[in-house]
């Protein structure tokens, strides 16, 4: 295996109707995985696995039945795949976004509403966030969105780059992604995995279909 995709939130759900305001009295967590933040890394799994790049998708529920401490629970399942599989070199936390926005990210590829996305890269503060080789993540981080713009124009925002740890210090190429906002319909989440998927692969010197 060479990536591995998994959730510390897994339970996020996406919004059930289009709409580009999000209703703030949905539900804001489920368990059901054919809803929450598996359906999308199902999706990007499968399409780099099509493009011969052998992908690992963990479904734990990191987030359930307590939010605390997930980040702890889902370091614990990366170094097992890692202590396991050691040609990972890619891990993915896949998550959507929740900042409060009432308006959803979204943009129109090949005619259809898709979410759009974001990466987040942590770097080191020199004090209490380590992360010695966070210069090598955010250069991950930057040559992917240039690969999603390059074939999907207008399917990301911005890298985000802080002071943010998100156990990117397991390997060179962790990193965090947001598919999406709270706001997306799961149909516009999976179209955005998918594509943030196909353009990975094709980072990663994958079959392109």
């Amino acid at each position: 295996p060479q990536v591995l995709i998994l959730h510390t939130h897994a339970t996020e759900p996406y919004q059930t109707w289009p709409d580009l305001l999000y209703d703030r009295s949905a539900a804001d967590r489920t368990r059901n995985t054919a809803l929450n933040m598996c359906a999308v890394g199902a999706r990007m799994a499968e399409v780099l696995n099509a493009a011969g790049i052998h992908t690992l998708h963990d479904e734990t529920l990191h987030d359930s039945p307590s939010y605390t401490e997930s980040y702890d629970r889902s370091r614990a399942t990366a170094q097992e795949y890692l202590r396991q599989y050691p040609s990972i070199k890619v891990v993915l936390d896949v998550h959507r976004d929740a900042d409060g926005t009432l308006v959803k990210p979204v943009c129109t590829i090949d005619g259809a509403s898709t979410a759009q996305v974001m990466i987040i890269a942590g770097c080191d503060n020199g004090s209490t966030i380590s992360l010695p080789n966070w210069r090598l993540n955010l250069r991950f981080a930057a040559a992917w969105e240039e690969a999603m713009e390059s074939r999907f124009p207008g399917l990301t925002r911005p890298v985000l780059c802080g002071y943010r740890f998100y156990n990117q210090d397991l390997t060179t190429g962790s990193l965090l992604i947001e598919i999406g906002g709270h706001g997306n319909t799961l149909e516009e989440a999976l179209r955005a995995g998918e594509f943030a998927a196909l353009a990975l692969a094709e980072l990663l010197g994958g079959q392109q279909p």
